[in-house]
């Protein structure tokens, strides 16, 4: 019976939100047409839940149109914060005792409020400063409830301009849950920051708060208390003698390091996430992490030299390893896209591309031939927005594709082994070796089979016209010119020799060979000149 009423409670919530979504829906008059201004406010007034999801959504510039990405970058994750009794109620659940046991104090007004959790700063019993990430009580139930009402809207949804047409909303939806159920286990956070201590601790200048894993819980997070500077405080960091170009260099040195040799990195390093405290950029709030596997740095390297190169089939072929196709790829369409891309930045310098522009305009390439990219790739794509945000106001004059250009070639001459490359070569080396041993041999078997009329070309043509034209007379021509080149070749042989009969003291062979080559280029000359000359009188 009690678990007929939870049915019929669940049942009675979900027609609730169905229609609290519905109205939302009709009062921006969604069956219209739908700007990416009307979309963020559409998710703004649907709730928090909504805006968590937009966030997410705003990484898919290579599925969703630029522009409504670009707007729902704009979308704030600061929230109304919930009762501090509900604060104490999730804590002391989650801990099983109450939260006095272990909390010297906890102050009641937040840190910093956002959907799925908010951020209390605390002394624990043992006197350590630390802040305290609550998760928000039920927020799990609501956001799964949220995903299963948007799949159903999703099947129900009218043509939207161009948007239901562009984008797999149930694909969307699916990653969006995924990421945000990531988010919402707080001991995956607690194990990112472990691991991206564990990655970087030999960075002298990169650091990671203290996690204290004794309180943490899949709905709590207890970490060390960061005091630091705002990592665009640039004002103050000045004031403190902090340079802040060498800031802004070891920010993109530290995030081309978690991208192109961990293959794990900060997704979300926007700057309310760095501080700086005794001369170490702090990476905060790891909720939201990417990973490449290694074959995907790779292929990722490869495409940074084939922009660098200007090789458009290069670039091709690492675009294609990258991605997945969900829809016919044509390889020729494809190829001219990437070549007009790379003709757009051929005269530019290396040094005065902007990384996330570039990576966009590839991802648009991308979107219109039918192909997507990895979910870390989408990450990093966003990862590398913020680090360009948190650059303009820290060092505008930095670069990042010349700090990665730079990093890249420098590991690339750390893990150069000399040994190593000096047996490929000489491996190589021998193979060609026997190669070119076996080409005598080739050649010999080849003349042999043309002198017992065993040999045979095939040549097919599927052309017409002018150039059907000018290419029958090339062979022609090549053909004639080393039949001729033969037949001197031959006769200056036979005139070297003692062959007889002779003729004014030259073998008889020889004589009628020069003869023919001799006429034979004279009457080439002469048609030649000849059909110029009538050409020139029809004209």
């Amino acid at each position: 019976m009690a678990q007929n009423n939870n049915t019929k409670e669940t049942d009675f919530d979900t027609s609730n939100r169905l229609k609290e979504i519905k109205e939302v829906l009709k009062k921006h008059h969604i069956t219209r047409k739908l700007s990416p201004e009307k979309f963020k406010n559409v998710l703004v007034d649907l709730g928090p839940t909504y805006v968590k999801l937009g966030q997410i959504m705003s990484m898919h510039s290579d599925i969703l149109p630029k522009e409504y990405c670009d707007e729902l970058l704009k979308l704030t994750s600061d929230v109304p914060p919930m009762p501090f009794s509900d604060v104490k109620e999730v804590i002391e659940k989650a801990w099983g005792c109450p939260i006095e046991d272990i909390v010297e104090s906890i102050e009641e007004n937040p840190l910093g409020s956002a959907s799925i959790a908010q951020v209390h700063r605390a002394v624990l019993k043992n006197g350590k400063n630390v802040v305290i990430k609550v998760q928000r009580k039920g927020i799990y139930d609501v956001m799964a409830r949220d995903i299963g009402l948007l799949h159903r809207l999703a099947k129900l949804m009218p043509p939207i301009g161009d948007l239901k047409n562009m984008v797999d909303l149930d694909m969307v939806l699916d990653e969006m849950w995924q990421v945000a159920q990531q988010e919402m286990d707080f001991l995956r956070e607690a194990a990112n920051f472990q691991e991206f201590r564990h990655y970087n601790k030999q960075v002298v200048y990169v650091g990671v708060p203290e996690i204290y894993t004794e309180y943490t819980t899949d709905r709590v997070l207890v970490m060390e208390y960061i005091d630091g500077l705002l990592i665009t405080d640039t004002k103050e960091l000045t004031a403190r003698g902090y340079d802040t170009d060498e800031i802004g260099s070891k920010l993109v040195n530290s995030f081309i390091k978690q991208v192109m040799e961990d293959g794990f990195f900060h997704a979300d390093p926007h700057p309310g996430n760095l501080r700086i405290r005794d001369g170490k950029i702090i990476w905060l709030d790891m909720g939201m992490m990417g990973r490449l596997s290694e074959s995907q740095r790779k292929i990722m390297i490869r495409g940074v030299e084939s922009i660098a190169l200007r090789n458009v089939s290069m670039l091709e072929n690492a675009v294609i390893d990258l991605c997945d196709e969900y829809g016919y790829v044509d390889r020729a369409r494809l190829y001219e896209d990437l070549k007009n891309f790379l003709s757009r930045y051929g005269a530019l310098s290396f040094g005065s591309l902007s990384i996330p522009k570039t990576m966009q305009e590839i991802m648009d390439i991308m979107k219109n031939n039918h192909l997507a990219l990895p979910h870390g790739v989408t990450m990093l794509a966003r990862g590398l927005a913020h680090i360009e945000g948190d650059l303009v106001t820290l060092s505008p004059d930095l670069n990042m594709f010349d700090i990665a250009q730079q990093r890249i070639s420098e590991k690339a001459f750390e893990n150069f082994d000399i040994k190593k490359e000096s047996i490929k070569l000489g491996k190589r080396v021998i193979r060609s070796s026997n190669k070119a041993i076996e080409i005598p041999g080739l050649l010999a078997d080849v003349m042999q089979e043309y002198l017992n009329g065993e040999a045979s070309t095939n040549l097919k043509l599927q052309i017409s016209g002018p150039f059907a034209e000018l290419v029958y007379t090339s062979v022609r021509n090549l053909v004639i010119g080393m039949c001729l080149t033969g037949l001197l070749i031959g006769s200056a042989i036979i005139c070297v020799t003692d062959m007889n009969p002779k003729i004014f003291g030259i073998p008889f062979l020889g004589f009628i060979g020069f003869a023919i080559a001799c006429m034979s280029t004279l009457f080439l000359i002469a048609r030649y000149m000849f059909i110029r000359f009538i050409k020139k009188h029809r004209k």
